[in-house]
């Protein structure tokens, strides 16, 4: 059957190619497929052949097939970032569908997903900080949650996030600051304070945060809003700042404490949710300790 499928990828009927293409969209959901038929019949080449050249209905479907590809437990995975598909996908995301800008970003996301250091400079480049930050502004939430995704991915591991901070810290902080002012979702807001808890695990770039005395006040406003979500993920960013095994935590801890933010700790170890409890007890311990 799979041969049948892949053979009606390039079929000269548009009709069957995106018929045999949303077969392959179906199957790429189930993990065991991924592991097997897709890797035996390097369901990849043909499917990147397809995306070089086809309309947008099919382009679409292709391109979610190709998101599911590019998760970290597909076998894929590899070949298809050896085959310089980052371009390609940082091309889809000038689209002027919707649903591709999504899909070449979601790809992008899938893919900084515990990449190592050298994918990850590479996507930043082939994609361009300009478009990342127009990505950021995208009227689409969709774009713009895939768009945070991939910001949070990239920013993971200390070296990486420091690495990334050195050279784009300016614009990264400017753009959070820019949706943590914003009329965005809860769920927009909440992927934008795990990003700023990420940068404030780094070892240098957490600096871009303590010297921004804005950005403090705003994940105090944050620590103390009325969701519960959004109160976890500031928390974390103020957990990592102040975490005693690091350089220069004594400093960072006495800044916090003058401007308030072990008061509010405090005040969070008697919240009501179980989880924003628990953190609050865990960030009071490195005063502590």
């Amino acid at each position: 059957m799979m041969d049948r499928i892949v053979s009606g990828l390039s079929e000269s009927s548009i009709k069957v190619r995106l018929a045999a293409v949303r077969c392959l969209h179906s199957l790429s959901r189930s993990v065991q497929q991924l592991r097997t038929s897709f890797h035996d019949h390097a369901v990849w080449k043909p499917l990147m052949k397809l995306l070089q050249n086809a309309p947008d209905e099919v382009l679409v479907m292709a391109s979610s097939t190709l998101c599911n590809l590019l998760l970290e437990f597909s076998p894929s995975k590899e070949p298809i970032l050896d085959s310089g598909v980052i371009e390609l996908l940082c091309s889809l995301t000038q689209s002027d569908s919707p649903a591709l800008r999504v899909n070449g970003i979601w790809a992008l996301m899938n893919m900084a997903f515990q990449a190592d250091q050298k994918v990850k400079v590479e996507i930043v480049r082939a994609l361009g900080t300009e478009q990342l930050f127009r990505l950021l502004s995208d009227p689409d939430t969709n774009v713009l949650m895939k768009t945070l995704g991939l910001l949070r991915n990239l920013l993971s591991t200390r070296p990486h996030i420091d690495q990334i901070m050195s050279s784009h810290g300016k614009q990264i902080m400017q753009a959070v600051t820019l949706i943590l002012e914003g009329e965005h979702s809860i769920e927009v807001k909440e992927q934008t304070l795990c990003i700023l808890a990420n940068i404030a695990d780094g070892n240098a770039a957490k600096e871009l945060i303590m010297t921004n005395d804005d950005m403090l006040q705003k994940i105090k406003y944050y620590m103390g809003h009325s969701n519960v979500k959004l109160q976890l993920a500031a928390t974390f960013c103020i957990s990592n700042l102040i975490w005693n095994e690091e350089d220069g935590s004594q400093e960072r801890q006495d800044k916090l404490k003058d401007m308030g933010f072990v008061d509010i700790l405090h005040k969070l170890t008697q919240a009501s949710d179980p989880n924003l409890c628990d953190r609050a007890k865990t960030a009071m311990q490195q005063y502590l300790a």
